[in-house]
């Protein structure tokens, strides 16, 4: 997930224990502001089975795209699936039993960008978080 790789760089250097890094793409923007249905641009190429597995993602909005990952991880063998978010978005719309393990912080419902976040496929390398103004 490309919004996960800032907060990656961020996380994996403060795990003092022995970790293999893999990556994982899905997607359900692809360059939009509102969601569609889930693309797997990339899935893991290292074995899953039996292992504890720690998604980093940028965000926790609705949580569909979050909760298939995740899903997916446990169907191909995972012991534990974690899940780190750097912004959890406040709202009631999430998808049902999708709630991060550790979250950076929380922000409100508006289209946020910056620290790997995008708008229109920029602005991931901001560092800061911003938002863009209200709707009137």
């Amino acid at each position: 997930m490309n919004g996960g790789l800032m907060v990656a760089g961020q996380i994996l250097p403060r795990l003092m224990f022995p970790l293999e890094v893999d990556y994982a793409h899905a997607t359900r923007y692809q360059g939009a502001t509102t969601g569609g249905e889930l693309n797997w641009l990339s899935r893991p190429k290292r074995t899953l089975t039996g292992r504890d597995v720690l998604i980093i993602d940028d965000i926790l909005d609705e949580g569909i795209t979050l909760k298939a990952v995740r899903d997916w991880c446990y169907h191909a063998g995972a012991a534990k699936v974690w899940m780190a978010v750097a912004t959890n978005k406040l709202h009631d719309n999430k998808a049902a039993g999708i709630q991060p393990d550790f979250i950076g912080i929380d922000v409100p419902n508006r289209f946020i960008f910056g620290e790997g976040l995008d708008y229109n496929g920029y602005f991931r390398n901001l560092t800061g978080i911003y938002a863009l103004p209200e709707s009137r």
